[in-house]
């Protein structure tokens, strides 16, 4: 059977971290994670994943990462059930974080929270035409050059390599 997952989201919020009775930490996270497609009017929407990580990597995590960070966690879909004070069952899927990267410098982490135009509802779901993606760049002075028509060889018409180089 095969149960792994690879997300790539920003918090929406900090990380939550606690201690179980025998001392092993334990932290609680949402991830904010686009969709590759528009709704009906153009907007990008997001999902919401609950997640968990455990151990020594939810102490670096709490420590390093905080509301907005754009983080990549691999691991598990877990699904669990309890009884709340109700007496009512719940029921609860969650990604059992394996590991976590961060993928953005503090730097730029911090540049982009101390921005005046950045709102709290980025993570609501309507992001007024812009995707988390596109406000990610919104801080850097640099936009990546994604032109796949560019020619990788310059202006050059030919192509300079020997027979011998040839894999066929």
């Amino acid at each position: 059977m095969i149960n792994n997952v690879v997300l790539v989201g920003r918090l929406t919020r900090d990380p939550d971290l606690r201690f179980t009775a025998n001392g092993s930490a334990v932290a609680t996270f949402n991830l904010a994670v686009n969709r590759n497609f528009t709704n009906k009017s153009g907007e990008r929407e997001a999902d919401f994943i609950n997640c968990v990580i455990w151990r020594k990597p939810a102490e670096t995590l709490a420590n390093y990462a905080r509301k907005g960070t754009l983080l990549g966690v691999t691991g598990r879909i877990q699904t669990r059930n309890y009884e709340n004070q109700q007496g009512q069952r719940v029921y609860v899927t969650e990604v059992v974080c394996e590991n976590f990267q961060l993928l953005e410098s503090k730097g730029s982490s911090e540049q982009r929270q101390q921005q005046p135009n950045n709102t709290n509802n980025q993570f609501s779901g309507n992001t007024n035409n812009q995707s988390f993606e596109q406000s990610s760049f919104s801080s850097s002075n640099e936009t990546p050059n994604f032109d796949r028509d560019a020619n990788p060889f310059g202006n050059s018409s030919q192509v300079d390599i020997s027979d011998d180089d040839l894999p066929f």
